[in-house]
């Protein structure tokens, strides 16, 4: 089992930055793939970012420029460094991890809300 814990969210004004945590805990082991999700209200849970093991990335394209993820496996912590932020990128942020095709695991989420 693995855990995932979001840090970091919070209010922020058009074109401001925040930076995104997520410290995996558990059987950290058998984690080869992490990611970045966000959900709207009222909208499905997208793919904003994510890293496999050997630091191969890809981003949806809403976000590409200016999002960057990171891993630190020193510290099993995933990073989203989210720069020139709109009021769309107001979502919940959900931390994802996963095994391969036979398991993954979520975090609780983070609300990020981009407002002036």
């Amino acid at each position: 089992q693995v855990q995932l814990v979001e840090s970091g969210g919070g209010l922020v004004q058009p074109g401001g930055s925040l930076r995104l945590s997520c410290a995996a805990s558990g059987n950290i082991f058998s984690i080869n793939a992490m990611g970045w999700y966000r959900q709207a209200p009222g909208k499905q849970r997208d793919l904003v970012a994510a890293i496999t093991s050997g630091g191969s990335t890809n981003y949806a394209d809403s976000v590409k420029g200016r999002f960057t993820i990171s891993r630190d496996n020193a510290k099993n912590t995933m990073y989203l460094q989210m720069n020139s932020l709109k009021p769309e990128d107001t979502a919940v942020y959900y931390c994802h991890a996963d095994s391969g095709p036979m398991y993954d695991w979520w975090g609780q989420g983070t609300q990020v809300t981009v407002s002036s």
